[in-house]
């Protein structure tokens, strides 16, 4: 007992006081030497990548997750799993291709600042203790492993679905608010390469004389009125159906009931998170006829000499368009679940 008391005397004594700190230094100085290894080890690793993702693998999130807290960085990691690319249902590899646009646009926008998170993909077939660890059930998974940990199950972030839902800017939207890092702009890439563009620019270079030609002369098909009238109403289509979202999101056509022995297909999904290609198709169906019916009644009906005639097919015209915009907006309501109410005088009521 006196040598344990004459210890602690001598531990907070004010000779041994100004030893404190070099102690603490020297006990910490394997944890920082570590973080700083660390850190330059996930920088070299992410130079490799033209997209800036690292490859993650069990024993690198370990030494990731092994880092006290406040850590020099936060992480953000997706699960994915190749074996699941073919299922259209899951839509892996356009969430994985938003989440590579969000990575290199934060390279990008931030050239000499970039090491207060780094972007990772990890494999389920590499690192299925990982999975575990995290309790990952469905994918597209995305975690984020903020700066300050206590708990890592409980302090890790996980991104809901609304952070799926407009691709790498709800994704942007998702890191800026909970890691607190600045990404800026997401910057996305042409559809068409720059040497294509400049195979095609060569291409029309040496076919424009000929084309001026026939262009002079009438006979093309941009100057037959109806293509033109054709491509009018594809282009309507298109617009009301939402097909540019459909393709940039790269949104499934349908999803397969896995409750279902049959395996019936689903063409209109319930919730506002996501949205399938057969439904704006089928609004965009819906929309069509209405415009289709509106340019008839302004232009063709108006014509019609017989009173009767005209009569009857402006009112089934109205009956069809009424018809067609009531189904889109029960469509709305049931898939929000916000309703949209017709307004009528209060005399009427």
């Amino acid at each position: 007992m006196k040598t344990s008391i004459k210890l602690s005397r001598m531990a907070i004594s004010p000779i041994h006081a100004p030893l404190l700190p070099i102690t603490l230094l020297f006990l910490l100085s394997p944890i920082i030497t570590h973080s700083n290894d660390l850190h330059s080890e996930l920088i070299h690793l992410r130079s490799k990548s033209l997209l800036g993702l690292i490859h993650l693998k069990d024993n690198l999130l370990q030494r990731i997750l092994s880092i006290p807290s406040p850590k020099p960085f936060s992480s953000l990691i997706f699960f994915d799993a190749r074996q699941l690319h073919a299922k259209s249902e899951n839509s892996i590899p356009s969430v994985k291709y938003e989440f590579s646009l969000l990575s290199s646009s934060y390279l990008t926008n931030n050239p000499g600042n970039n090491t207060h998170i780094f972007f990772f993909i990890i494999e389920f077939e590499e690192s299925k203790s990982s999975f575990e660890f995290f309790d990952v059930k469905s994918i597209p998974h995305v975690r984020l492993v903020p700066v300050r940990v206590d708990d890592v199950k409980k302090d890790c972030v996980r991104m809901g679905a609304s952070g799926f839902s407009m691709g790498a800017v709800s994704m942007k939207e998702f890191v800026e608010t909970n890691a607190n890092v600045y990404v800026g702009p997401i910057h996305t890439r042409p559809v068409i390469p720059k040497k294509m563009m400049m195979v095609i620019g060569a291409g029309f270079l040496i076919w424009s004389p000929y084309l001026v030609k026939r262009f002079v002369i009438g006979n093309t098909i941009l100057q037959d009125k109806y293509v033109w009238m054709s491509g009018s109403i594809l282009v309507y289509f298109f617009s009301v159906a939402g097909t540019m979202f459909t393709i940039i999101r790269k949104a499934p056509l349908f999803l397969i009931d896995r409750n279902d022995p049959a395996g019936k297909s689903i063409m209109f999904y319930q919730g506002p998170g996501m949205q399938l290609g057969a439904e704006g198709f089928a609004v965009g169906f819906l929309y069509t006829i209405v415009g289709l019916l509106l340019a008839f009644m302004t232009h063709v009906s108006v014509r019609l000499k017989n009173k009767g005639t005209q009569n009857l097919l402006m009112a089934l015209g109205l009956f069809v368009s009424f018809w067609a915009v009531q189904k889109v907006i029960y469509l709305n309501n049931w898939k929000t679940g916000y309703g949209i109410h017709p307004y009528w005088p209060s005399r009427w009521k």
